[in-house]
């Protein structure tokens, strides 16, 4: 090959790394869908908490395991085989089976009339939601070149704060209106279809097919990053995640900070309407709009930051998280403080955005560190660890404090237990400290390797 040849060969290949055609963006609004779909079947529980609650005479703790730990377990434990399944075939469909086993499950939650099964219930719910995540991670980094998957993970992590302002405003009114099961099986077999239109329609792309290709005179063997190669092992894969003091930082990091937003996520409608007094009418709508417009911003700016200020600086991916952190932590204090709802919301809109800077750069972050082929796989272990930490045990965790101040005679137990998540704020801020100092000893080996 001459080096003309060689040279315009690579200037295709660009070419083609730099296209985002229309499938991809087809692909993303479809994935980010299923992502709303997840969201909204994940929270229904709780924003629907006060109503289940008083059906089936459930404690504070027992909605915290629901929306925590039983689900979390299942959810992270069937996640990893399910990603290792996803390295191996076609990603589209396993997302497409994934949102109908969840939507089903979801219809079974709204059929429940014990604790016991609506427990095995929600279990089902986290099995299914195990397919639908991990997958698309790997799908938008095979769809859109590494300049613009700040943005793409921006859109795409949208869907929780679209699920959760829909969840919230759809959830509250069916309940007002007719009850809470009605919106369970309402949501379920909208997201059957969904799951089914994703199966038949969303294409399958090209793994490492947005990977830019080397400049080189001479043919030369394709490198593992870039290539579709076979998939490394799982053990493999897990032990390099495990290894690698980037990886397990910006794991734990985020796990830190979803400590805090799962456990408020899953109790602070329950804790608007008993110790705030806002009703179900006024949740579905105030409420709703602070977590979609809030949640949103968040997500989509830290994601617009990132594409900005990471190509100058790879600490970016932690610098962001952490200063939201230290400007949220007052004000969230702040929203458990206010004496009545309306000022609660004033005080919690501007946190709903700052918590939710960590996602987007830890998503991109472990995306742009491990090879094409381990993506999926290294996608479901941050989940993982993310999810077993931050969703399985905050939740958890603020339910068991506001019964163990319940039964100390307090009058405002679960306002007490939202009081403890502020020191996490601090650990969640040191983590991305430590995850800073990685990356920069890290920025600073490539560029002593470069030189």
């Amino acid at each position: 090959m001459t080096d003309t040849t060689a040279i315009n060969a690579s200037s295709n290949a660009d070419a083609r790394v730099h296209h985002v055609g229309q499938g991809a963006w087809f692909a993303l609004v479809m994935l980010c869908l299923v992502y709303v779909l997840n969201f909204l079947d994940r929270q229904l529980l709780s924003i629907l908490s006060k109503p289940i609650q008083d059906d089936l005479k459930l404690t504070d703790g027992q909605l915290g395991l629901l929306g925590g730990l039983y689900f979390a377990a299942f959810y992270c434990t069937i996640s990893l085989p399910v990603a290792w399944l996803a390295d191996r075939s076609n990603r589209a469909r396993i997302v497409g089976a994934a949102c109908t086993l969840w939507s089903a499950a979801t219809i079974a939650c709204g059929l429940a009339r014990t604790y016991p099964e609506l427990a095995v219930a929600r279990m089902t719910v986290g099995v299914g939601e195990a397919g639908g995540v991990p997958p698309s991670y790997s799908m938008i980094s095979d769809y859109f070149p590494a300049h613009r998957r700040g943005m793409a993970y921006g859109v795409y992590n949208l869907g929780p704060p679209i699920g959760q302002a829909l969840g919230v405003a759809f959830g509250a009114s069916v309940a007002a209106t007719y009850s809470w099961r009605d919106a369970f099986l309402a949501l379920g077999i909208v997201g059957v279809a969904a799951g089914a239109a994703v199966f038949f329609f969303v294409r399958e792309p090209k793994r490492g097919a947005m990977e830019a290709a080397p400049i080189t005179a001479t043919p030369a063997p394709v490198p593992v990053e870039t290539s579709a190669a076979k998939s490394p092992g799982f053990w493999k894969t897990f032990g390099m995640f495990m290894t690698r003091p980037v990886l397990l930082l910006v794991a734990l990091s985020a796990a830190a900070t979803q400590f805090i937003t799962y456990a408020v996520l899953n109790f602070t409608t329950l804790f608007l309407m008993r110790e705030k007094g806002m009703t179900l009418e006024e949740v579905a709508v105030w409420y709703a709009i602070l977590i979609g417009v809030g949640i949103g911003a968040g997500v989509f700016v830290s994601g617009w930051l990132l594409d900005r200020m990471a190509p100058k600086s790879q600490k970016a991916y932690a610098v962001l998280p952490a200063v939201a952190l230290c400007f949220a932590a007052p004000l969230f204090a702040g929203f458990v403080w206010a004496p009545d709802w309306p000022l609660a919301l004033v005080f919690l809109a501007l946190p709903t955005a700052l918590n939710y800077f960590y996602l987007s750069p830890a998503v991109a972050l472990v995306q742009a560190k491990v090879e094409p082929a381990q993506r999926t796989l290294a996608g479901a272990i941050l989940l993982l660890i993310m999810n077993m930490i931050g969703l399985g045990f905050g939740p958890t965790y603020l339910g068991a404090m506001s019964d163990m101040f319940s039964a100390q005679g307090h009058d405002n137990p679960l306002q007490l237990a939202f009081y403890t998540l502020v020191p996490f704020y601090a650990l969640a801020v040191f983590m991305f400290v430590l995850l800073m100092r990685a990356l920069g000893r890290e920025e600073k080996t490539s560029k002593d390797v470069r030189a």
